[in-house]
């Protein structure tokens, strides 16, 4: 147990610190998130009514497109310099590293996004209750886009047109989370309990969790042959 403790770890820690040496890939990602929901009232107008229902479908909308813009250097950077084939000698398990690598995309661009669809939740006037569960969704949603991501990302490594070809395989197992996400938020508004939301949601993260680590092994070893 502690051997895999700390792979996760030092897989963690080592992404992490990547990603604060290249915060500019990071803060794309983010600003692209808030560039493409304060774009929305300009094209649908000031009304407050309308800017209150669509808010959780395009919350959530921009965060599925943000996640898949961070996609292209989940791997990428790793296959380049030879680490992801060292990774592969090593004779950890695969599945905990790329557990690992998701988490901590999931630490830099899905916990930061939640973070900020507080802010954005008071521009669209959501009431407090709808804020919160916008926020328990996201958190309960958005390691699901990182877990199916990862799958299209290491499907696609090394390919010529890699991040078109990301979107058009993951975009479907999207839809679901982004169902879900957006729904619990507009039963709250509508005074139905978003329990049965919530739960779904935490079930497609629990399910991904649990299944896409293997399929993204399995994705990099071909890869990589």
């Amino acid at each position: 147990m502690s051997g895999m403790i700390g792979t996760i770890g030092t897989v963690l820690r080592r992404d992490l610190l990547l990603a604060a040496r290249q915060r500019a890939d990071v803060t794309n990602t983010l600003l692209f998130f808030l560039v493409v929901v304060t774009m929305v009232p300009l094209g649908v107008g000031p009304e407050t009514d309308t800017l209150r229902r669509i808010a959780p479908g395009i919350i959530w909308v921009a965060a599925l497109l943000a996640a898949l813009l961070s996609f292209g250097r989940l791997f990428a950077n790793d296959h380049a310099d030879g680490t992801l084939e060292q990774m592969l000698l090593t004779g950890e398990p695969l599945v905990l590293i790329v557990l690992a690598k998701c988490a901590s995309h999931w630490l830099v661009t899905g916990l930061p996004i939640t973070v900020m669809s507080v802010l954005l939740g008071i521009m669209f006037d959501l009431h407090a209750d709808s804020i919160g569960i916008m926020v328990v969704s996201l958190l309960l949603g958005t390691p699901a886009l990182s877990l199916i991501g990862a799958v299209g990302a290491a499907l696609t490594l090394g390919l010529r047109g890699g991040g078109v070809l990301i979107t058009l395989l993951v975009l479907p197992l999207y839809v679901p989370v982004l169902i879900f996400g957006a729904g619990a938020v507009e039963a709250t508004a509508g005074g139905i309990s978003p329990q049965g939301h919530l739960l779904l949601l935490g079930a497609l993260s629990l399910g991904a969790a649990v299944l896409a680590p293997w399929a993204v092994g399995a994705a990099l070893r071909i890869s990589m042959e």
